[in-house]
C-alpha cells in the first residue's frame, strides 16, 4: 500500500509548534492574551514544552513511520487542550480565535492522516 506524502502532516505539526511557541513567549513576556501560568493539573510552561517536544519528535520520526504517527497523534491531543473546541467558550475567544482556528485545522489534518487508513477497515464486515 503506497504511503501518503508526509508534507501536509509535517506542515500541520509545524503549525502547532509555532502556535505553542508564540503562546509560551506571550506567557513569559506577559503580553495579553496569554495562557495562565498554571492550571490545577500542571504548569503551562512544562506542558507547552511537552507539546512542542511531541510535535518535533513526530517530525523527526516522520509521520509515515508508526512511532511518528503515534507522536503526531500525541502532539494533536496535547494541542487540543490549548486549541480544542472548549476554547469557543473561553472569555478570551475574541482575542485568540485565529490561533484556535489554525490549531484546530492542524489537529484535524493530523487526525485525518493518522486514522484515515481505518476507514477501509470499518467498511469491511466483521466475521463472527
Amino acid at each position: 500500500m503506497p504511503t501518503a506524502h508526509p508534507r501536509p502532516v509535517i506542515a500541520a505539526l509545524c503549525t502547532l509548534v509555532v502556535l505553542q511557541v508564540v503562546m509560551l513567549s506571550a506567557l513569559y513576556a506577559g503580553i495579553r492574551p496569554h495562557p495562565p501560568e498554571a492550571t490545577p493539573l500542571f504548569g503551562m510552561g512544562p506542558f507547552i514544552g511537552a507539546s512542542v517536544s511531541a510535535a518535533l519528535a513526530a517530525m523527526i520520526l516522520g509521520p509515515a513511520d508508526r512511532a511518528g504517527r503515534i507522536m503526531s497523534v500525541l502532539a494533536a491531543v496535547l494541542a487540543a487542550i490549548s486549541f480544542g473546541p472548549q476554547k469557543y467558550f473561553d472569555a478570551q475567544f475574541p482575542l485568540i480565535w485565529p490561533a484556535v482556528i489554525a490549531g484546530q485545522a492542524a489537529i484535524l489534518k493530523i487526525a485525518v492522516r493518522a486514522f484515515g487508513h481505518l476507514r477501509g477497515r470499518m467498511k469491511t464486515p466483521v466475521a463472527l
